[in-house]
């Protein structure tokens, strides 16, 4: 704990770009600065010298208190920065020769998990990496959402991108909303947050869908029904991510399975697969 001179108990009480930065974490987590000087291992009067700025803390601090209230390995480095400290972490290309290991782990994962779809995406959903079977389930969509970047949640909502042909467009909608939410929490992306409105303004409903309201879930995974030529597919989705990365680009990085929900759903997807 950084000791307090006089000068700097009798300092006026102006925030540091890490004192305001910090507090807006605190905050943003809901916690008091009790809370978080208990879990910090540090006193409530330092902290809040920290967050005014009559304090500065000690790099092992910064650290500590961007641990506890874990912070994205992204921001961590602006409020080391902040701070006055060099940042920790890099952000390298997935196809930086030092990534090597990492992307063909992704491309493995992608490639064996054929005749279903799955796809990498990074933290604004952008799509980074996909196997064979995802460019099915995108066409028909307006080529302007298929531009690069693809955003995949733009492409899934858009009403000329994939939302006419999802079947329980409603509920699909509602459930991405959640997990954006769930993400906007844990990183205060406010690019994240405008997409979000962005989303929200798009029809949720087309035709027949108009008439499906939400109601009970029936299983216990939320599907993803998708219509196709060939017959409705229902898919049910798990989301990987690197258990312990130091790496912004890896930390960042989501890949996104989709499975079969019944055995009518995977039989389309073979066929698909073998007239692929």
């Amino acid at each position: 704990m950084n000791a307090l001179t006089p000068a700097s108990r009798n300092a006026p009480s102006v925030p540091s770009p890490f004192g305001a930065r910090l507090r807006h974490w605190r905050q943003h987590r809901r916690l008091s600065q009790l809370d978080l000087a208990h879990v910090a291992d540090v006193s409530t009067r330092h902290l809040s010298y920290v967050e005014t700025g009559r304090a500065s803390p000690s790099r092992d601090m910064v650290l500590r208190l961007l641990d506890r209230l874990d912070i994205p390995l992204r921001e961590r480095n602006a409020l080391l920065e902040a701070a006055g400290y060099a940042p920790m972490y890099r952000e390298r290309s997935l196809d930086a020769p030092d990534m090597a290991s990492a992307r063909a782990a992704v491309q493995r994962i992608l490639a064996c998990h054929e005749p279903w779809p799955a796809l990498a995406m990074d933290r604004h959903w952008n799509l980074v990496m996909a196997n064979r079977m995802v460019p099915m389930l995108m066409a028909g969509a307006d080529p302007a959402l298929l531009q690069p970047p693809v955003n995949v949640l733009r492409l899934s909502l858009h009403p000329d991108g994939l939302a006419p042909r999802i079947a329980n467009l409603r509920q699909w909608r509602e459930h991405l909303f959640e997990r954006l939410r769930q993400q906007i929490h844990a990183t205060g992306d406010d690019t994240l947050a405008a997409l979000l409105a962005e989303l929200k303004g798009y029809p949720d409903s087309f035709g027949a869908e108009a008439l499906t309201l939400p109601g009970e879930h029936q299983g216990v995974l939320m599907p993803f029904e998708f219509r196709t030529p060939a017959g409705v597919l229902r898919l049910v989705s798990t989301t990987t991510v690197f258990g312990s990365p130091v790496d912004i680009t890896l930390q960042e990085l989501a890949l996104e399975t989709f499975f079969p929900a019944d055995d009518a759903s995977a039989d389309l997807l073979r066929q698909a697969a073998a007239q692929a």
